[in-house]
């Protein structure tokens, strides 16, 4: 993150990449992306995958629009059924993963698909619209929607959470379940871990924070789409890989996911406070990638001989 950030800085200089607008630019991107890659890091390290956020993202925003503004329903109740709606996909992903055996990329490759489908046959049905708008109450966008020295109310809740999933997964019990299940499902079920209702609560989890950054979304600028948002699911496990998230489960932090999404951030938002083509940032984006996952063995054995040699401290 460092190094990208020298480079961006480096040409996007002459254009306030370092000014406080630039730096909230990226980071109102990343927060978007973080919110939603910390609980995709947990799936991760236990060993799962979750690629039904890109459809349950616009689902959130639209049961939101379409609860608030079309049925004139309180906006804290119009909150509470889209996350009630968002962990009911978590649930569904969760049961059918545990329960069938059946690769959690294929389980939610199909959520995927059918959230996707549900809501713009839902949102046609009711409104005869793929798109609607909302006026958010005062509270609402003062907690969700509107911008503090520049920065989105969503960089608040991404550092918030931070603080919490860190907590959650270095220094509480739970955190430990999670990287044993990840390393070992059958030592983790022996030890008396639940790795069932664990990897139930992470999928609940995961839906829960992607209906957040959707109802941040839909409150920051008004409006809402159903369209599914496929570049969120690579862009979310781009900032786990290169975070240093172990695609084999097992291995992963908060702090390196963070890292990693500022670092999606910097490229995807800070080409454009310099000379090179935009079109390269996917470019970029791919080569970081490329070497994340050729360093993940690396990582591995770093981690391992750290451990190994604090234990013997």
């Amino acid at each position: 993150m460092v190094i990208v950030f020298a480079i961006f800085a480096m040409f996007g200089f002459s254009r306030n990449f370092l000014s406080i607008a630039g730096f909230a630019n990226w980071m109102n991107f990343a927060s978007t992306v973080g919110i939603i890659a910390i609980p995709v890091a947990f799936l991760m390290i236990a060993g799962e995958l979750d690629i039904s956020t890109g459809a349950v993202l616009p689902a959130s925003a639209m049961m939101l629009g379409i609860s608030v503004n079309h049925f004139d329903f309180p906006m804290w109740l119009g909150v509470v059924m889209t996350l009630t709606m968002a962990a009911s996909v978590g649930l569904v992903n969760g049961l059918l993963v545990t329960r069938t055996q059946v690769p959690s990329f294929i389980v939610t490759l199909a959520t995927l698909f059918a959230v996707g489908g549900l809501t713009l046959a839902l949102s046609d049905f009711l409104i005869n619209n793929t798109n609607v708008s909302l006026q958010s109450p005062d509270w609402a966008k003062a907690l969700f929607g509107t911008r503090y020295f520049g920065f989105r109310s969503a960089v608040y809740w991404w550092i918030g959470l931070i603080v919490v999933f860190w907590f959650f997964l270095h220094k509480s019990p739970w955190g430990n379940w999670v990287f044993a299940v990840g390393g070992d499902p059958e030592s983790a079920r022996n030890a008396g871990i639940p790795v069932n209702k664990l990897k139930i609560w992470l999928f609940i989890l995961c839906s829960v924070c992607t209906a957040l950054a959707g109802m941040c979304q839909v409150i920051q600028f008004n409006s809402a789409q159903s369209a599914t948002f496929f570049n969120m699911i690579f862009f979310t496990i781009i900032a786990c890989v290169v975070g240093g998230v172990l695609l084999n489960g097992g291995f992963g932090s908060v702090i390196g996911v963070v890292f990693g999404t500022m670092t999606l951030g910097i490229v995807q938002q800070g080409i454009n406070y310099t000379d090179i083509d935009r079109n390269l940032s996917l470019l970029i984006i791919g080569v970081m990638l490329l070497i994340a996952v050729l360093m993940n063995g690396t990582f591995q054995r770093l981690a391992t001989s750290w451990s190994s040699g604090k234990k013997e401290d």
